[in-house]
């Protein structure tokens, strides 16, 4: 269905909740090093419970090694970020296409940022009280999107 891509991702439940996600979503996860986690850590495992062995899985070993790729691929990919005006359902996703997320705590690299600012796009948030959204809302949020665009 979709690609959901974690960029260098902190909390080891927080990509449970996504493989979770993904499995019944029937996406795939890629997961860009470096990970806060090892991902034999039980909280990954307990948050996707007994869903994580039908994770269909990729790991990369650098943001470059995945960007090439994309490249290669000639991928549609979306940047999720809290650092652009354009709102999520704005995007145009097609099939396959890769939903990319930064880490909950720094987000996506600035420079990858400025590399692709047609592809950032935003979920819409009162930021009064918080930063940003967990990680594993915003990418249901985003990926139920993509869902009804394509159905």
């Amino acid at each position: 269905m979709f690609n959901v891509v974690l960029v260098q991702p902190d909390i080891p439940h927080n990509t449970g909740a996504i493989g979770r996600l993904c499995v019944s979503t029937n996406s795939h996860l890629h997961l860009v090093k470096p990970l806060g986690f090892d991902l034999d850590e039980r909280a990954v495992k307990r948050a996707g419970l007994d869903y994580w062995p039908h994770v269909k899985l990729t790991v990369w070993e650098s943001l470059e090694e995945f960007l090439q790729h994309l490249e290669a691929e000639d991928a549609g990919f979306h940047l999720l970020t809290t650092k652009t005006d354009r709102l999520y359902w704005e995007g145009g996703y097609e099939k396959g296409d890769y939903l990319i997320f930064g880490s909950e705590t720094r987000g996506l690299p600035e420079s990858l940022l400025e590399r692709y600012p047609e592809k950032c796009s935003t979920i819409p948030m009162d930021t009064t009280h918080v930063r940003s959204l967990n990680l594993a809302t915003a990418a249901g949020i985003v990926l139920f999107e993509g869902m009804r665009v394509i159905a």
